[in-house]
């Protein structure tokens, strides 16, 4: 499916738009594009999470690579420097690209010489290999590889003149220590000749960095120099680790293959289209490692990469598709009792931040989509045992949100319905700030959120009924609940407000979140609201990678997600087309119709986007308006999870 030549390969605008991704499983990465050209500062080679799954440090930025064939010098590395030039043209190099599973492989040709390289890393470490092979030549080549060197936190940038590292060399190895409190790191090359030296390189270009109004430019530290000759058939793996000990190359590429077959089998979507057993593993990627209360085997999701850490909204969101229905519920177990130690006045931790500090609980939906991941766990794999354990931790986050907890949030006691944020503290999942400006504060009762609350209350009622409890008390909730939902009903305009009880009264903008109304397992909507709804969205709001955050004729709408941060946050939710609401509405749609078929037909063309951007995987945003230009994160959880969901859902 991911599969590319020349024409793609060797046109360095193309080539540059198109980014590979893989990833070892407590939140470290590799990263970059086609052609090799940085394009962001979130690049890198060996992107290292030295506090699993956060503390994400770039350690080792790229590879320059050189091919001495028959007395010419070919390079394989892209540069892209702030004059706007490109030196060297490594592009023209490149006659294939292609994933093979998870893994990025190029084929160079140099003359009648073909080179092969491919980049993996292990599970739970730190650790990237790179595979050269020399596949066909008259002649030996003689390959020179330069490595440019880091050490900074994956979001910031550097300048030459910050520091000096130390780098020693012995062998075939160079080691690098950034400073005397840095974790050292390895780069290894069997049968190489080393030369430790230190160059640095200045003002390399981020296209995509000044696109989205941030420092365009960096420099990184060419340290020291690999050289070794190859013959046909022939290879070498380099190999970068902050770890103390590396599994050998091969054993290393053996196990990440079982690895591959075993998600495939697991998932059981080996005859389904190609596209989607490319999202099985990319589903992966998200799932990480968090040691949390004294369980090393704890599990969370990383809601995007290159730069979100793990999020409980999007975490629970994401859940069922990435866990679920691969066929891995005892990771899906492992989540949901990690988030549980974590819950605090019935509220399920916002996020995780990058700094190691305390959860932060600042929002209203987290809570209520854990509900639905353990009732989506527990359809799947009927484990009472797990009900039993989380039903005092659900109990008790009811009676929460019955007397109240932050921000104010609470079941209001005339309607049943949930009220909670205050001004300058948006809790749904609209939650853009920018100082002290709001675009989307949301401010009173928002209707997913009373909806995801129904759904609880009667997951409850579920729940309860399954282990022997009393469910009377979720009944009473449930039912005042779904009478107060009435008034969410605009009967003149065939939709519901987005918001009741504002400051500026109830809110009747048309955005996508009351789908969740008719997407969700228990919806408080009779028939024929939930079909208007669901036309209402599909005639303003779908487009071909997801749905408007806001209806076209609406007076905040806005085209494009681009710019400066402020502007990108002003659009972030007033328009902007986010892939993971596809889940939402093809739910909602077949629940209206009943058609699996034409239910389906709205993801086809998130399957060809997965040849666009993030290679494999599915963005985060993309603009409002046609071509639907894919935004932001390259590769998100809820976006993949999602898709995967409703291509199950919609199964006959």
């Amino acid at each position: 499916m991911i599969d590319f030549g020349r024409d793609i390969c060797g046109d360095p605008q193309q080539a540059a738009s198109r980014e590979w991704l893989v990833t070892n499983g407590i939140g470290g990465y590799a990263s970059g594009t086609i052609s090799g050209e940085l394009t962001r500062r979130y690049h890198g080679l060996l992107v290292a999470a030295l506090h699993p799954p956060l503390g994400r440090t770039l350690l080792i930025s790229k590879l320059q690579e050189t091919v001495h064939y028959d007395e010419r010098v070919y390079p394989l590395s892209t540069n892209r420097w702030t004059s706007r030039k490109v030196h060297p043209h490594g592009y023209l190099q490149i006659e294939r690209f292609r994933l093979e599973g998870s893994v990025p492989v190029w084929t160079f040709a140099c003359a009648d010489a073909a080179i092969e390289k491919r980049v993996w890393m292990p599970q739970r470490a730190n650790t990237v290999y790179v595979r050269y092979t020399m596949l066909r030549g008259s002649h030996p080549l003689h390959l020179v590889i330069e490595p440019f060197v880091n050490y900074r936190d994956s979001h910031d940038i550097v300048s030459a003149q910050q520091w000096h590292m130390e780098v020693t060399g012995e062998r075939d190895m160079l080691t690098m220590r950034a400073s005397d409190t840095a974790v050292p790191f390895t780069m290894s090359m069997k049968d190489a000749t080393v030369e430790c030296n230190q160059n640095w390189q200045r003002d390399l270009f981020l296209a995509v960095d000044e696109s989205r109004g941030i420092v365009p430019h960096e420099d990184h530290l060419q340290a020291g120099q690999f050289s070794l000759t190859l013959n046909t058939g022939q290879q070498s793996t380099f190999i970068a680790t902050a770890e103390t000990l590396v599994e050998p190359a091969d054993a290393a590429y053996d196990a990440l293959l079982e690895r591959t077959r075993n998600l495939l089998d697991r998932s059981g979507f080996q005859q389904e289209p190609e596209p989607v057993q490319q999202l099985v593993l990319a589903a992966d990627q998200f799932v990480v490692q968090r040691p949390f209360d004294g369980d090393p085997e704890g599990r969370s999701i990383i809601a995007g990469y290159h730069w979100f850490e793990d999020w409980g909204r999007d975490t629970m969101i994401s859940l069922p598709g990435l866990t679920l229905v691969t066929g891995r519920p005892e990771v899906a177990r492992k989540i949901l009792l990690t988030f549980a130690a974590a819950v605090s006045q019935g509220m399920l931790p916002n996020r995780f931040p990058e700094d190691g500090s305390e959860p932060v609980y600042n929002t209203i939906d987290a809570s209520p989509w854990f509900f639905e991941a353990v009732r989506a766990y527990y359809s799947e794999t009927r484990d009472r045992a797990l009900i039993e354990e989380l039903f005092p931790i659900l109990d008790d986050m009811v009676a929460w949100h019955e007397s109240g907890t932050r921000y104010g949030i609470q079941f209001d006691p005339d309607d049943g319905l949930v009220r909670g944020s205050v001004e300058g503290a948006p809790l749904t999942w609209m939650d853009a700030k920018m100082g002290d400006f709001v675009p989307t504060p949301r401010v009173g009762k928002p209707v997913e959120i009373s909806a995801l609350w129904y759904n609880a209350l009667c997951v409850m009622v579920d729940f309860a009924q399954i282990i022997g409890k009393d469910p009377q008390r979720f009944q009473d909730l449930a039912g005042r609940l779904r009478i107060g939902f009435a008034r969410f009903w605009n009967e003149e305009a065939g939709y519901c407000f987005d918001v009741l009880d504002g400051p500026d009264g109830n809110d009747l903008t048309l955005r996508p979140n009351q789908l969740l109304a008719v997407s969700l397992a228990h919806s408080p909507l009779d028939k024929s609201q939930a079909k208007s709804i669901v036309d209402v969205c599909g005639r303003t709001l779908v487009t071909s990678h997801g749905l408007r955050s806001l209806a076209p004729f609406e007076d905040d709408y806005l085209n494009y997600y681009a710019g400066t941060l402020q502007q990108r946050d002003a659009a972030y939710h007033q328009g902007t087309v986010w892939s993971w609401l596809i889940g939402p509405f093809v739910s909602a749609h077949l629940h209206v119709y009943g058609d699996r078929e034409a239910a389906r037909s709205y993801l086809q063309p998130l399957f060809l986007h997965m040849r666009d951007h993030g290679l494999g995987s599915i963005s985060e945003v993309f603009d409002a308006e046609p071509p639907f230009q894919a935004r932001g994160c390259i590769a998100q959880a809820w976006g993949v999870a999602e898709l995967l969901r409703v291509w199950k859902e919609t199964m006959a």
